[in-house]
């Protein structure tokens, strides 16, 4: 990995940051072919869905926030319920599916912001599958990692069952799918042929989720929780996504004295922890925001909450007229539940393994709190698109790019991508993990911390996306962690 800081790209026509380079050039063809940044976002998330299948897939997940200037911020949830039929709820397997979320999303999101149709949107996907996709070497391992469990699910039948770093692999089914829900709309996942194969797939295997689940589905619209922290106004995911945890931390930072060094790196920690304490109880949204964070700023507490799930991919993209969409798409695990459905080509979610307790206890029809939680940053000069994937990181990873903008001064490409200016840290499971190049390390061992040291660029310090619109220019900008890459047109 180049840990080099990567620059900030400016363009006149619009801009794309995503979790794979592929997913970039698709965001900006649709954006060379007139689209909004919804046509460019859909784009890209379609390609992820071909890529990377072991993060996101059309058997999961989108999460969405879009900006339209002078119109009021939207969110767009294109997450499911547990099945009406819901008897038990498993972390993996048949009874760890909620209803996927991602087509309808698409559906919803080109109607409301595209000014291509949908099946235009979809086309470089499309495309890629038919044509083979070149398979990556994270793709492999991971492949191979998950055999056992895929096998279990029913994909041994799978066309990249067995596929090898290196070698194309042609994704029909998949293709074919694309190519109807572009024609049909929701209707081609939702009803019909594909969602007798979905449900078969589900209940050969013992699951509960039915045709009646998928035809209920709709996807919810409402507008974002924002938290002020002067110059800037924060916007994020409403429940069920726990972004809100992400407005707590800000909030009490917005109201804490300024810090540096150790000390603010351990007070940003602290916050984190405090506000994962309420995690079950995201459901209740701005609600959350009247409760006051407690942190002692001489001693860590290691109290835990964040855990060590690091799935996702997020996609900014940023228009010409001023649109910005901040979103991500997932599958929850790696590859979801493993279960296949061999007509379609793809695997299902596991989010049913989002459940808890309290609140975010399972139950029919029930969304779980989700992890992902896309941003927006409005700013004095225009409006930024954040997002990262990690599951219970991402809250965190944006945390730290959100103090360097605000409290360190750091300039964006510095806050998102230099890991020798600015390492990382991650608390998870009442530990902190740290990149090698923290400058912190012994200052925070010393407060408490329990740290272990990961090298710089460890998948689980994030990967962010960032798109733009600041002074009337697009832009974009991506972490040099993972496979992230940024363009404009």
């Amino acid at each position: 990995m180049n840990a080099a800081r990567c620059p900030v790209l400016r363009g006149q026509g619009g801009a794309v940051s995503a979790a794979h380079p592929a997913a970039v050039v698709a965001g900006r063809e649709l954006l060379l072919a007139g689209g909004s940044a919804a046509d460019a976002a859909i784009a890209a998330q379609a390609v992820l869905c071909v890529v990377m299948p072991d993060a996101c897939g059309l058997g999961g997940d989108m999460l969405a926030l879009a900006h339209t200037p002078g119109k009021p911020l939207q969110a767009i949830n294109g997450t499911g319920c547990a099945p009406q039929l819901l008897r038990e709820v498993a972390d993996d397997g048949p009874n760890s599916i909620t209803v996927p979320g991602i087509v309808d999303a698409w559906c919803t999101l080109s109607r409301l912001h595209g000014r291509v149709p949908l099946s235009r949107a979809l086309a470089p996907a499309i495309r890629l599958s038919r044509e083979g996709l070149q398979v990556g070497a994270g793709l492999a391992a991971s492949l191979a990692r998950h055999r056992e469990r895929l096998a279990r699910g029913g994909a041994a039948s799978w066309c990249l069952f067995d596929a090898i770093a290196g070698r194309p692999i042609i994704q029909a089914e998949l293709g074919s799918l694309l190519e109807l829900i572009g024609s049909e709309g929701r209707t081609a996942f939702y009803a019909g042929d594909n969602a007798i194969a979905i449900t078969a797939a589900i209940k050969a295997l013992g699951g509960t989720l039915s045709a009646d689940d998928l035809a209920a589905h709709v996807t919810p619209l409402a507008a974002p929780i924002e938290t002020r922290w002067d110059p800037f106004a924060l916007a994020t995911q409403p429940p069920m996504a726990q972004g809100i945890l992400l407005n707590m931390a800000v909030q009490a930072l917005s109201q804490a004295r300024t810090q540096c060094g150790a000390a603010a790196d351990h007070t940003a920690i602290e916050l984190t922890n405090a506000a994962f304490a309420y995690r079950d109880e995201v459901s209740k949204g701005s609600e959350l925001l009247a409760h006051e964070l407690s942190i002692d700023p001489e001693r860590a507490a290691n109290r835990g909450g964040p855990r060590a799930y690091l799935h996702t991919a997020g996609v900014a993209c940023a228009d010409v007229q001023g649109m910005v969409v901040s979103s991500l798409v997932s599958v929850f695990d790696d590859f979801g539940s493993a279960v296949y459905v061999p007509q379609l080509g793809i695997t299902l979610n596991n989010r049913a393994g989002g459940f808890t307790a309290g609140a975010n206890a399972a139950a029919p029809g029930k969304r779980p709190v989700h992890t992902l939680a896309p941003a927006i940053l409005r700013l004095p000069q225009g409006v930024l698109a954040l997002a990262t994937p990690g599951a219970d990181g991402q809250v965190q990873t944006l945390l730290q790019v959100l103090v360097a903008l605000r409290k360190d001064g750091s300039d964006l490409a510095t806050a998102i991508s230099a890991a020798i200016a600015k390492p990382r840290w991650r608390s998870e499971n009442g530990g902190l993990l740290i990149e090698q190049g923290h400058p912190h390390r012994d200052a925070l061992s010393a407060l408490g911390h329990r740290i272990t040291p990961c090298a710089d660029g460890d998948v689980r310090f994030g990967a962010v996306v960032c798109a733009g619109v600041i002074d009337g220019q697009a832009l974009a900008a991506a972490d040099w962690r993972r496979e992230t890459d940024a363009g404009i047109v």
